[in-house]
């Protein structure tokens, strides 16, 4: 029993009070655009991104593909970019996920009157891997644990798609899991919503392109949230839901 509360007092308190005030030391989030000019006819930085997430004239970089490597920051002659630990990072919108130096922050998302009408006390998420590589799953895994504990809201993770409201999508959807992506959403009861969790399932990510993906069922079925990052912190996942669903914390 000492021993237990030995390294229970030496842990502190794991438990996080209020996700959206939370300040995750080290992690990499929301990218910062500078105000200086770039170098005359430099794309140092669109040739070293992997998943083309940078455009130029203006200097944007699309979240929905990034993949939060910053490889960009020491790539550029003109330390246009940098990264904040700001985990803010989720939108209602696919075109919200870019930020751009006259555009340096996302929208704010907003409260769906509808949803928090029908699942504001309780919504019941079912996560399929289509194809990931785990690390998104390992997140999503993760928010019911006792730090992001995001049961606490009325949200919890089921095992099947007949008890679910919503479908926490990870991976870029290859072709070997699109019949099971279906059959799983087809299972699911009406209202339901989809929620793309991480840049492979928001835009394909690193594997945009690729023969091996079948991803028309987001071509049907348009996210109600995207969570972007590689892979997202779960303080992305916890604010952006609590915030569409407009819940306290």
């Amino acid at each position: 029993m000492r021993k237990s509360i030995t390294v229970r007092v030496s842990q502190g308190t794991q438990y996080i009070s209020d996700p959206r005030q939370a300040h995750p030391i080290g992690f990499r989030g929301k990218p910062i655009i500078a105000a200086q000019a770039c170098d005359s006819a430099c794309n140092a930085c669109v040739s070293v991104c992997p998943t083309h997430a940078i455009t130029l004239d203006p200097v944007a970089i699309d979240l929905g593909r990034c993949v939060l490597c910053g490889d960009c920051e020491p790539a550029c002659p003109s330390a246009k970019f940098s990264f904040s630990n700001d985990f803010r990072l989720a939108a209602t919108a696919r075109g919200a996920l870019t930020v751009s130096e006259p555009r340096p922050d996302l929208d704010p998302i907003k409260v769906s009157e509808a949803l928090r009408k029908r699942f504001g006390r309780s919504l019941k998420l079912r996560s399929v891997s289509a194809g990931g590589c785990n690390g998104c799953e390992l997140e999503v895994n993760a928010l019911t644990n006792v730090n992001f504990d995001i049961g606490r809201y009325g949200i919890d993770i089921v095992a099947s798609p007949r008890h679910a409201d919503g479908l926490v999508l990870t991976g870029p959807i290859t072709r070997n899991m699109a019949a099971a992506l279906q059959s799983c959403w087809d299972a699911m009861p009406e209202p339901k919503l989809v929620i793309a969790v991480g840049a492979c399932a928001i835009s394909g990510g690193p594997f945009e392109g690729s023969s091996a993906l079948e991803r028309a069922f987001l071509e049907r079925f348009v996210p109600t949230l995207y969570v972007p990052g590689c892979p997202p912190h779960p303080l992305t996942f916890v604010c952006g839901i609590l915030d569409l669903l407009g819940i306290r914390s």
